[in-house]
């Protein structure tokens, strides 16, 4: 049974840049478990933890801005809850702050719109190449792209899932900034979009914002207050 929904959000760094979307529900589970809290568990054979989170972080991929819905069987102090949760998540997740919302509002994935990334590139990338490549995407009207998902592959066109890029060449490393598209059935991984500008592997992915459709009127009476979430939620 759900009594309470904590929305919070969470930094992953390079320390836990190896965990999965699984491995990520689980460490939510074992932490407010271990920090003796109530976590909901769905009815039926098969009960799964009350946790969900916004979007699957790619492997390897590091974020300042990820949230997580934490559901409790029985209601708790937010606050208290995330000054305990730091003890028992592993290394290279922390999280930041907690807002409660209502238990029967949207669910977190049908919220979300849109992410930003930032895309480190290794040394010696040419930002005049970088920008001609740019803006060759921008200016085509298709992008051909697949992935795998369950040993199948799915073509698809990236094109329309990619709202800006911009490249910052005053910077060290070469930064190159995505806004994506990221719903439910049309979303764009900055991986792909990176081999779309013929970039490999070797650069590192940052996500900095995640944007949803709307705003609860508890985050914005935060706001008014001065607290630091608009950056992540509008």
């Amino acid at each position: 049974m759900k009594a309470q929904r904590l929305r919070f959000q969470y930094r992953v760094t390079s320390a836990a840049g190896s965990l999965s979307n699984r491995d990520l529900v689980a460490a939510w589970e074992t932490a407010v478990r271990g920090a003796g809290f109530a976590l909901a568990y769905s009815e039926g054979k098969r009960a799964s933890p009350q946790v969900a989170l916004a979007a699957p972080l790619p492997l390897g991929v590091t974020s300042d801005c990820e949230l997580a819905d934490i559901y409790l069987e029985r209601p708790a102090d937010p606050i208290a809850l995330l000054a305990a949760l730091g003890a028992h998540l592993p290394p290279g997740i922390e999280p930041v702050w907690v807002v409660e919302l209502g238990v029967d509002g949207p669910s977190l994935q049908s919220q979300l719109r849109r992410a930003e990334y930032e895309a480190a590139l290794p040394g010696g990338a040419s930002s005049a190449d970088l920008r001609r490549r740019v803006e060759d995407i921008l200016a085509a009207d298709t992008l051909p792209s697949e992935y795998v998902r369950t040993n199948k592959v799915k073509a698809y066109d990236l094109r329309p899932l990619i709202l800006s890029i911009e490249v910052f060449a005053d910077r060290d490393p070469v930064v190159i900034r995505m806004r994506l598209r990221s719903e439910q059935e049309n979303t764009a991984r900055a991986d792909q979009v990176l081999l779309a500008l013929g970039i490999g592997g070797e650069a590192q992915i940052h996500r900095t914002r995640l944007e949803l459709d709307d705003v609860s009127p508890v985050l914005e009476s935060f706001r008014r207050a001065g607290e630091p979430t608009g950056r992540d939620l509008t």
